[in-house]
């Protein structure tokens, strides 16, 4: 309960401290996919092998698991220099990633 509680309080105090990066991101993004839609099986292979692979890269950061790397990799964190170098709040914004973990990982800087 208090966990769905803090989870709110997190979105509600971080709405605005969203970086307008996103929204680009993802305009970038549809934009490449228009444009790969005719690459093969293979190198979408290559790229879920790839992913798999940053993501057990975030598990070796203090405190990180499987399910926080995830978040962390979906939320645009694809290497553990970039976790390391992130802000605070735009860490906190990620869903899983709690205050703890924050300290943990500003402790690495």
């Amino acid at each position: 309960m208090i966990s769905k509680f803090l989870s709110k309080l997190k979105s509600i105090l971080f709405k605005s401290a969203v970086s307008p990066e996103t929204p680009l991101k993802k305009e970038k993004k549809s934009e490449k996919s228009a444009k790969t839609k005719t690459k093969t099986k293979t190198k979408t292979k290559t790229k879920a092998v790839n992913s798999k692979k940053n993501i057990e890269t975030l598990t070796t950061l203090p405190g990180v698991g499987a399910k926080s790397a995830k978040a962390l990799y979906e939320a645009g964190f694809k290497t553990t220099k970039s976790v390391i170098a992130a802000e605070e709040k735009d860490l906190l914004a990620v869903s899983g990633v709690g205050i703890n973990l924050v300290k943990k990982l500003k402790k690495l800087k």
